[in-house]
């Protein structure tokens, strides 16, 4: 606890994207449209699957908590980001720093844990289809959703107490439009050796054995959708899980390309635009997965517009 009082900095300045003055603009006006999308997409996801009682069953209780997830995880960055661009004012005080910085590696965590529900639910539906409403229970999809939420903001308390207390003595500017961990690590002149072990840690726990989970699922999906014998059976298997396996692939191909390059292909410019991919566009991206393929949700949305045309 002693190295708090050596942190003289009260507020970080978010550079941004202020590197590229040109497209600076562009971006923000991109972002913007983005996240209005995403926002109203998401929250209009899950007015859908609350309202209508034949969509009251377990994938979409935990899309609905996918939803959630996605405006809070866009609510949490991009509002700051944009209002730097248009007020000028880059600053966010040390607290509100260490603040998202939590929220953000708890979201991450939650959606680790969200898309293995998921895949389980998927595993469940396929290889074991009979027994699929006694297994997913309301009680259980409770215990799943609520202890995604609850191990992510638990686990993610270590890792913000530990980063508020190293001193930050070279520089207040962070070069990115968040408060992103790697950023902030590079203005730090205290020892990290605890805090990139906690690091390394957590990456093998909330991050490998999520992953992990959701592979062996998919392995055993995959193998029972082959012993199907009609190819019109296969064919329908499959689609009940493709939209969420486009999900997993889209996050986990996203983080792995930000955390997992070698530090020789590191670069700052490359690391926002990954983090704008993950932030902005895949919130943005999963009511549109969930709703292509997913012959329920379509026909909610046909029976509404019928009604309205009434």
């Amino acid at each position: 606890m002693g190295e708090r009082n050596q942190t003289s900095v009260r507020e970080f300045i978010l550079l941004g994207f202020s590197d590229h003055p040109l497209l600076q603009g562009l971006i923000c006006g991109t972002v913007l449209l983005i996240y209005l999308i995403s926002v109203l997409g998401n929250l209009g996801f899950l007015i859908l699957m609350c309202a209508d009682p034949h969509l009251h069953k377990p994938m979409y209780f935990f899309l609905s908590n996918l939803s959630i997830l996605d405006i809070c995880s866009t609510s949490l960055t991009l509002p700051k980001m944009l209002a730097s661009f248009f007020t000028g004012n880059k600053s966010i005080p040390f607290h509100l720093c260490m603040t998202q910085l939590y929220f953000f590696q708890s979201f991450i965590g939650t959606e680790f844990f969200l898309l293995t529900s998921m895949a389980y639910d998927r595993y469940i539906a396929i290889c074991n289809p009979l027994r699929y409403s006694l297994i997913m229970n309301k009680s259980i999809c409770v215990l799943l959703a609520t202890g995604s939420w609850a191990v992510s903001f638990l686990d993610a308390i270590p890792f913000a107490d530990m980063i508020s207390q190293l001193s930050y003595c070279k520089s207040n500017e962070i070069n990115h439009f968040y408060c992103d961990t790697e950023a902030m690590l590079k203005l730090t002149c205290s020892d990290t050796h605890r805090l990139e072990t906690l690091i390394f840690a957590e990456g093998s726990t909330v991050a490998f054995i999520p992953f992990l989970l959701t592979l062996i699922s998919y392995i055993f999906i995959i193998s029972s959708i082959l012993r199907i014998r009609c190819t019109e059976g296969r064919r329908k298997a499959f689609s009940t899980c493709s939209s969420h396996l486009t999900s997993v692939v889209l996050f986990y191909g996203t983080l792995f390309c930000i955390y997992m390059r070698p530090t020789s292909m590191y670069s700052p410019a490359q690391d926002k635009l990954f983090s704008l991919l993950y932030t902005a566009l895949i919130p943005t991206l999963n009511p549109i997965i969930y709703s292509l393929r997913n012959r329920e949700i379509k026909n909610t949305l046909r029976n509404i517009r019928n009604k309205t045309r009434m």
